[in-house]
């Protein structure tokens, strides 16, 4: 039974390990990240009846990292008999107790979220959205979240840091252009931004024809 204190924030991770803070967390222990390199089957979570035990196992995940509604959800799946009535039960009760006390808030999670990887990862604002989407947050949330996080940054400077942060500095030639106009794009930024970025570093108008036929 977890008994530490619950707080409802991200724990301090280095910039560039979020990702593999991010997806460890979908393993309970160490073991299951053992399993998972030896080509073994990870091992089924113990299921329960009890709410108090199900609580518990909630307040202990949202203990190690923040988590959508949408993701706690997906865990909670794997402790009950998910497809029965009782089992949905169990997990509405949860969710709504764990709201209820403040410990699960999409909108402070996607501010929160938001936050994290615009100072950290320097991300531009669109990966920030797709990747809230994929966890499961609400658009509405989403944009109200986004647009205050992102509200005075510039989003050209924003990228440039992004480019520092990765250590990438002005092409060499067509094929490096290239890779680094797709990394921005990855990073969130759009199309305007990085042409904007390769015109100061004055990349040929060749290269930046191609790159513009590529984007259509």
């Amino acid at each position: 039974m977890y008994t530490g204190q619950l707080t409802p924030e991200f724990h301090s991770v280095p910039a560039g390990d979020w990702h593999s803070a991010d997806e460890s967390a979908f393993f309970s222990n160490l073991q299951w990240s053992e399993l998972r390199f030896r080509g073994m089957p990870f091992p089924r979570p113990r299921q329960t009846d009890s709410e108090d035990e199900l609580y518990q196992y909630a307040v202990g995940a949202l203990a190690r990292r923040m988590r959508s509604v949408a993701e706690l959800k997906r865990l909670l799946r794997q402790r009950v008999e998910a497809e029965t009535e009782y089992g949905q039960t169990l997990m509405e009760l949860v969710i709504r107790k764990l709201k209820d006390q403040g410990y699960l808030n999409d909108a402070k999670y996607a501010a929160a979220y938001s936050s994290f990887r615009r100072d950290n990862e320097k991300f531009g604002r669109m990966r920030v959205i797709t990747d809230l989407k994929i966890k499961g947050v609400h658009g509405e949330v989403i944009d109200k979240a986004v647009s205050s996080v992102y509200e005075d940054v510039n989003e050209e400077k924003q990228a440039r840091e992004y480019l520092r942060r990765k250590r990438l500095q002005k092409p060499k030639d067509r094929k490096q252009a290239a890779r680094i106009f797709r990394q921005l794009s990855r990073a969130g930024f759009t199309s305007k931004i990085i042409f904007a970025i390769l015109k100061r570093w004055e990349v040929d108008d060749e290269t930046l024809s191609a790159l513009e036929e590529e984007t259509i």
